[in-house]
């Protein structure tokens, strides 16, 4: 069995889902788990269809006659008769209405995941429907039913026991029947005890396609993309960027831990427990081979550069004349776990303690709120973050150039620079 997971960008329209259909059809062998985004920016949509909900409730109805008619011009466009598909997603639609004439309530991250958890059960629902119809009969799970995770909205704490046994479960009644070799589900989304949605984290799709491989003992997962497989740097900034052939678990880990978009940070961990590779494809050219994560030697002889932008640095400093000691940095970093700030890099002289973040801003909002009442908090905003793995000094000039550097942190195989321009 493989795993499969397709992000936004290689379903975000009518052609990349027919593109999709292509891959599939290279393996009609293959019993194949494929997990899937929701289509282009929809997530983004929904995010704003969430925003209005809570501040603008005469745009909703709006906003979500404009998703639907995107998705059913996807599905008019994809097959001559779409009439079973829209039926589907006009009900999906309607849940998705309903929803939204309730009155908000006071945790919005809660309702970001009951709202914007929509994206991947519509995409899921057409591209399964078009796949029945292509001729690749599949059967539709529903990720929520087998990825179980504790009531932590936005970001679901996951029960690894019983997510592997509905998985085991649902997977194996789904292939044993007469729908073919192939099941469709969602990234990114799961659910509570309770059967409340819960989502995995932006970009959890791949981690969705994980969980799914460890609890299946899959051969393998492919992670399909718009680029030739695993880089040391985006394209888009780094013209010269390359690809990696093959990588070890440690090596991506580090990677995907300092940032590298290609990557969720938590897919790796289970994969690598089971010693299951990792392939990342490009839609665009299945048949090249793209790059591997797999048990391999470190034999790398080119740096890797990441760049996260529209971080946040926050410098606190005691009110008094002492000093940032072991006292403080556990209270510091209590109010920085309970209001789920993570830290991307942090620096601690004597007199201060500094965290550079890309947590959103009603997040930092409340924790500079609870820091100041015993310390007095400075903050740089849209500063940028810039890691770059087996560095040479001419690879940090080559980056930061002139600007000006507020961090600098180094080890032996990591340098880290919070510059503004």
């Amino acid at each position: 069995m493989k795993v499969f997971k397709f992000g936004g960008a290689s379903v975000k329209d009518a052609p990349a889902i027919e593109n999709l259909l292509h891959i599939l059809r290279r393996y009609p062998e293959e019993q194949l788990v494929v997990v899937i985004s929701a289509m282009g920016k929809t997530t983004n949509f929904l995010e704003k269809v969430l925003a209005a909900y809570h501040t603008e409730p005469e745009k909703v109805s709006a906003l979500v006659d404009e998703l639907q008619q995107q998705h059913e011009q996807v599905a008019i466009q994809l097959v001559p008769d779409p009439g079973p598909i829209l039926d589907k997603l006009r009900a999906l639609f309607a849940k998705l209405r309903a929803k939204l004439t309730l009155d908000p309530s006071s945790n919005y991250d809660f309702d970001y995941d009951q709202i914007v958890s929509f994206g991947e059960l519509l995409s899921t629902t057409l591209i399964s429907g078009y796949l029945n119809l292509a001729g690749i009969s599949n059967t539709w799970l529903d990720a929520r039913r087998m990825i179980r995770t504790d009531a932590t909205y936005r970001e679901g704490k996951l029960d690894w026991d019983i997510s592997t046994k509905q998985i085991q479960e649902m997977v194996a009644n789904a292939l044993s029947g007469n729908s073919g070799q192939v099941v469709v589900t969602q990234g990114f989304i799961a659910g509570t005890a309770e059967n409340l949605t819960t989502t995995l984290g932006r970009e959890g799709s791949d981690y969705s396609a994980a969980i799914m491989a460890y609890a299946l003992n899959a051969e393998c997962v492919t992670i399909w993309k718009d680029v030739p497989g695993l880089l040391n740097a985006d394209p888009k900034r780094f013209p010269d960027a390359v690809k990696l052939d093959k990588i070890p678990y440690e090596e991506a880990v580090e990677l995907s831990y300092y940032g590298a978009s290609i990557i969720h940070p938590k897919t790796l961990k289970p994969l690598q427990n089971k010693h299951i590779p990792l392939y990342v494809k490009s839609f665009f050219h299945p048949e090249n081979e793209g790059s591997v994560i797999t048990d391999c030697p470190l034999n790398i002889d080119v740096p890797s550069f990441i760049v996260k932008d529209h971080q946040t640095l926050l410098t606190i400093f005691p009110r008094d004349f002492s000093f940032i000691a072991v006292d403080n940095l556990s209270e510091i970093f209590n109010i920085l776990s309970q209001n789920r700030i993570r830290i991307n890099v942090m620096q601690n002289p004597a007199l201060s303690f500094s965290v550079c973040t890309d947590a959103e801003s009603a997040r930092l909002t409340r924790c500079m709120v609870v820091l100041q009442y015993k310390y007095k908090v400075k903050y740089n905003e849209d500063v940028q973050l810039i890691t770059i793995r087996h560095y040479t000094e001419g690879d940090i000039d080559k980056v930061i150039g002139t600007r000006n550097v507020l961090v600098r942190q180094m080890s032996r195989t990591t340098v880290q620079v919070v510059v503004t321009d």
